[in-house]
């Protein structure tokens, strides 16, 4: 029987992981599989070496790192003398994944990755470990299959995950009606982020600019999408001083706010991805601290920061970060977006052709096959 070993280290990795083992046992229902993983993982029936929930903590406290080192000592030890498996797949979570490479590549005969250490973004100089310890790269973007290909490392294209797992635009109608919103009236959606520095430090802003925005176009209304992270004391004495936008709350509903919502304020992420697939016009506004940012000015390899830009290699988004991160270039480009139909359209077909990039592959089964394949 096959042993194989999947390592992630959030609650994301762990359910592209569990994905994947739900297509690779119908394709070998006896291999056997341990992980590093969680909840929907173990669900599919995989032996938790242990659950990665401490291992997703934010920052770069002397605990966490000591934390990091002892439990990837341990799992080396553990895959070297113990369960000794034919292959491990390395699931995102590239800080950690990366240092582990370097060790157990030296007993484990293949190592796969799946979603791979954002190299293309920042820290170039990663891509040499690749080459060094990892076997094949499943990639999810095009452009990082190109960049693996020129460093002469084995990889594949297999598509987006986000695909194959987002749920239909929802009904508009409906939506509105659940939610107390006015169907005569243009939605303008806020996504301020889901750690606490980022509300800090944009919240304010965009419902600064919010303002700005009623005043151009008094007939609009505002919803704030409230991440799972984000407590109701965080952000509720900031609402509390714009109360006069009457700004809509929504818990767990980003999906559905993202597809129904004429224009779009969302902080850098996967967020923009995610509402370029629904085809929904946005604007991408950041700023942090500046030391943090200055650290990122040397480490980034790429001018764009918004992922339907870098996928397409052009400015369809507008990426306001840092000074450019103010209420009155906000306000401007969403403005032009609600009232400039010739640029709302603009912006509509630029996303569709970012959808039609990633292609309507299902990652999840290609990556099986790969596995299943190399058995």
């Amino acid at each position: 029987m096959k042993k194989l070993f999947i390592i992630t280290g959030e609650y994301s990795g762990d359910r592209h992981a569990a994905d994947v083992v739900r297509e690779l046992k119908k394709i070998n229902p006896d291999i056997e599989i341990e992980a590093v993983g969680g909840q929907n993982l173990a669900s599919e029936g995989v032996k938790l070496y242990c659950d990665h929930s401490k291992m997703s903590a934010m920052g770069f406290n002397t605990k966490i790192i000591l934390n990091h080192i002892m439990l990837g000592r341990r799992v080396a030890k553990y895959l070297k003398n113990e369960y000794k498996p034919d292959m491990v797949l390395m699931v995102d979570y590239g800080g950690f994944n990366l240092n582990l490479s370097k060790v157990i590549s030296k007993f484990v005969n293949k190592i796969y990755y799946y979603i791979s250490p954002q190299i293309w973004a920042s820290r170039k100089w990663r891509i040499h470990t690749v080459k060094k310890n990892i076997n094949k790269v499943m990639t999810i973007f095009p452009f990082e299959k190109e960049m693996y290909d020129k460093a002469g490392i084995d990889s594949e294209f297999v598509g987006h995950p986000l695909i194959a797992e987002m749920p239909e635009k929802a009904d508009k109608k409906e939506f509105f009606e659940e939610n107390g919103l006015n169907m005569e009236k243009p939605l303008v959606s806020i996504f301020p982020g889901s750690r606490v520095f980022e509300i800090n430090n944009l919240l304010n802003l965009f419902c600064e600019t919010a303002k700005i925005i009623k005043e151009k176009n008094p007939n609009v209304q505002f919803a704030l999408a409230q991440a799972p992270s984000i407590k109701d004391k965080l952000i509720n004495p900031i609402l509390d001083k714009y109360k006069e936008l009457n700004i809509k709350v929504l818990k767990n509903k980003n999906y559905g706010l993202l597809s129904v919502s004429d224009v779009l304020i969302l902080a850098s992420g996967t967020v923009a991805l995610e509402a370029a697939l629904y085809e929904t016009p946005m604007i991408i506004s950041y700023r942090g601290p500046w030391f943090l940012y200055f650290v990122y000015r040397i480490v980034r390899c790429i001018k764009r920061v918004c992922l339907p830009n870098i996928i397409m290699d052009e400015d369809i988004v507008p990426e306001l970060l840092q000074t450019n991160a103010n209420k009155k270039k906000i306000s401007e480009e969403i403005n032009r977006l609600l009232n400039d139909i010739n640029e709302r359209n603009k912006m509509i077909s630029s996303l569709k052709n970012v959808k039609q990039k990633l292609t309507d592959m299902k990652p999840a089964a290609k990556v099986a096959k790969i596995i299943s394949d190399n058995i």
